[in-house]
């Protein structure tokens, strides 16, 4: 039997809400949500370090396996990594709509409008690169196995995404496949691996998303009440 060292503290971050706000919050968090929109088009109007910082900040709250918190976040602002990003996310693009992806794949695509041309990689003021982390530990330095990497990284991602759009930012969520050249720009050791490249920013002027997003899958179609 495994000896139990869990220490316990008392719970006092928790804030509890009165019932007839309860309903309220969580209607107005998702009216905000239900304006989100994935944007291909950037303004390069500079968005402040700092509220970028918050947002990653924010998005490392998220639960993680065993709490070892297995990711790490890349923020890229600097105009000659963007270039370089863009143009190894392109070749990798190119690769892709003409050999790798299937034709099912592509008549999926179709009505996104998505191509191998990525130039909001440099418009946008933003980019940050999420990498999942295969080995590390609750402290910085340890040298263990992370545990549901691939779900925990998702979990912060999601919050990255919520937190970006709710201060007022548009995002995309870029994913060339392979995105190995992200760890050579970034600079991350080999046991960390590429899980997303997200662009961030406000979007451009009259910027227009395709209709097909607009779809979203009702209540019933996505959940069910036991």
């Amino acid at each position: 039997m495994i000896e139990d060292k869990a220490e316990y503290v008392p719970l006092t971050s928790f804030e509890r809400i009165e019932p007839n706000d309860m309903q309220a919050q969580a209607v107005a968090l998702r009216d905000v949500l239900l304006k989100r929109r994935t944007i291909r088009d950037f303004s390069n109007e500079p968005v402040p370090r700092e509220l970028i910082e918050t947002c990653i900040e924010a998005a490392g709250t998220a639960p993680s396996g065993a709490n070892h918190q297995p990711w790490h976040f890349v923020a890229i602002s600097d105009p000659d990594i963007k270039r370089k990003i863009r143009e190894a996310a392109e070749e990798e693009e190119r690769e892709f709509y003409a050999t790798r992806a299937s034709d099912e794949w592509l008549e999926a695509l179709a009505p996104l409008g998505t191509d191998d041309r990525k130039p909001f990689l440099e418009t946008a003021p933003w980019l940050i690169a999420v990498f999942a982390q295969r080995r590390g530990g609750v402290e910085i330095g340890m040298d263990k196995k992370n545990y549901y990497v691939t779900e925990s990284v998702g979990l912060a991602t999601g919050m990255l995404i919520t937190a970006l759009h709710s201060a007022g930012l548009g995002t995309l969520t870029h994913t060339p496949a392979p995105m190995g050249f992200l760890t050579d720009i970034c600079q991350r050791p080999k046991t960390e691996k590429p899980f997303v490249l997200m662009v961030v920013g406000y979007p451009a002027e009259n910027v227009k998303v395709p209709a097909h997003a607009l779809i979203k899958k009702s209540l019933s179609d996505i959940s069910t009440f036991l």
